[in-house]
């Protein structure tokens, strides 16, 4: 799909003709959007490969988690009631089975109040 916007897109590699250059970007874009990377936590070559990996692992492993279990939800889904649920000391099934409203209900008891109108 072609649209009329123009983008800026930085690099310190030279060597790299401006359309690779794009493809990077646009294959970074996607790993971060799918695998829920919000930012890197390092800057080497050896810090962003690792957290990729990882966050890849992650994915990977839910994935067979959702297929084992035959579980109809999302791995979108999946992950974040796994985000919700990460320190909550219940079964992963049980946690995966249960309902929206189950989560409203592990929230609130461990929230700090803010402002107390």
């Amino acid at each position: 799909m072609e649209t009329r916007k123009r983008f800026k897109f930085l690099t310190n590699n030279f060597m790299l003709p401006a359309l690779t250059i794009t493809q990077i970007y646009k294959c970074r874009w996607r790993i971060k959007q799918q695998l829920r990377i919000k930012a890197f936590f390092g800057t080497s070559e050896n810090a962003v490969k690792t957290q990729i990996w990882i966050a890849v692992s992650v994915y990977v492993l839910v994935a067979i988690i959702r297929k084992r279990l035959s579980l109809e939800a999302s791995l979108y889904r999946i992950l974040q009631i796994l985000s919700v649920t990460l320190f909550e000391k219940m079964p992963i099934l049980q946690a995966l089975q249960a309902s929206d409203s189950d989560f409203e209900l592990l929230d609130p008891g461990n929230q700090l109040i803010l402002f107390d109108f």
